[in-house]
């Protein structure tokens, strides 16, 4: 016998669905049933969410100019809050609590209309275009970077980012720098749409490196799968020790066994380094449509824990030199893993599974264990 169902809902990327599972792992332990409603992309994520069942909803992005595509949108995001208001009055979940991307929408706008409890998680330091649509209508407003502010101050709560297990048990591991002539585990990875500019980027670095650093270099890089064989032919051309894919189900453990990581800064990706406590130099995706990663990297960096440098200005050269001077200074790169751990948040999926349980009680968000605004 459960407590009930928490229905959570993220869109289809690792960004929005592993802190949605980190707190379904979370509230599971306390005794809760949970449901995820998603899009399709979720389907490679799906083996290692613990949800009792996954649904879909039909949905959009409202990104288009073009009236005809923004028409479209909208009769998608009305045909899914049809469905999703027929879900949640099948369901009748104790709360509904949503992770960004525009497939939350129809959920949580269903579940405010028939009066159930709902609430938001924003994992950037700008809050998004679907939770921005919605943060008028939930109950209460969590935040990862957000900094309390605004006509939504009231509702706002600092949770940080809930990481999944598999982070938490890989901060147990402590950072061992390498010295000279020992082993440099490089890990690079670009999410779903920023791995591109890697994928050419970092071979042709490496390329430029004395033999001496790049014989001691072993790589973990996330390409796209139409540029996989390319990566994997210039690192074998390089004579460089490299593991090539599209994507790692056992991330968490190899950005524990990193020396130094290169990355986009994603609001889950920050928070996963910071809670591990690994250096890393951080390129904010140029594309971000509200610049949020550029404000999640300065998080960080602002403790001395990463380094941010804008796309534009990393040339092959300057990865080079950044590489060759991690490589030659291990007390630097481990000052910066304790400054990168300090500011880790391991308890996240707690409290905002301490605000979910408050909202589903039909009490305020103050009434939140360890509520902090």
């Amino acid at each position: 016998m459960t407590k009930g169902i928490v229905l959570l809902a993220a869109g289809g990327t690792g960004g929005h669905l592993f802190p949605a599972e980190a707190l379904a792992h979370e509230l599971k332990a306390r005794g809760y049933s949970v449901h995820l409603v998603t899009d399709r992309r979720a389907e490679r994520y799906a083996g290692s969410f613990p949800a009792d069942e996954i649904h879909t909803v039909s949905s959009a992005t409202i990104g288009s100019k073009n009236p005809v595509a923004v028409v479209k949108a909208f009769l998608s995001l009305w045909r899914g809050y049809r469905e999703a208001r027929a879900l949640v009055s099948r369901l009748k979940p104790k709360a509904v609590i949503g992770f960004g991307g525009y497939p939350t929408v129809p959920p949580l706008f269903a579940a405010a209309g028939l009066g159930v409890p709902t609430a938001v998680h924003e994992q950037n330091a700008v809050m998004g275009r679907a939770n921005m649509l919605l943060a008028s209508r939930v109950r209460a407003i969590a935040g990862g970077f957000l900094s309390p502010g605004g006509e939504h101050k009231a509702k706002m709560v600092l949770t940080g980012n809930p990481v999944r297990p598999a982070v938490i048990a890989a901060a147990a591991q402590p950072y061992l720098p390498s010295s000279a002539g020992e082993p440099f585990n490089l890990v690079v990875f670009g999410g779903s749409q920023g791995a591109q500019f890697f994928s050419d980027a970092i071979p042709g670095a490496i390329r430029l490196l004395p033999d001496a650093d790049r014989q001691r270099l072993v790589v973990t890089q996330q390409a796209r799968p139409e540029d996989r064989q390319k990566v994997i032919d210039s690192y074998a051309t390089l004579g460089v020790q490299a593991d090539v894919a599209p994507f790692f189900n056992d991330m968490a453990e190899r950005l524990a066994g990193a020396h130094l990581v290169i990355c986009r800064s994603g609001a889950s990706t920050v928070s996963e380094l910071a809670v591990i406590g690994r250096p890393s130099v951080l390129v904010p995706y140029p594309h971000a449509l509200d610049h949020d990663q550029a404000a999640n990297a300065a998080a960080l960096a602002a403790q001395g824990g990463a380094q941010v440098i804008p796309q534009a200005e990393l040339s092959a050269e300057r990865i080079a030199d950044l590489l060759i001077k991690a490589m030659q200074g291990p007390e630097r790169l481990a000052a910066m893993a304790s400054a990168a751990k300090s500011t880790g948040k391991p308890d996240a999926a707690g409290l905002l599974a301490d605000l979910v349980e408050a909202i589903a009680a039909g009490k305020g968000i103050a009434q939140s264990k360890g509520a902090t605004q």
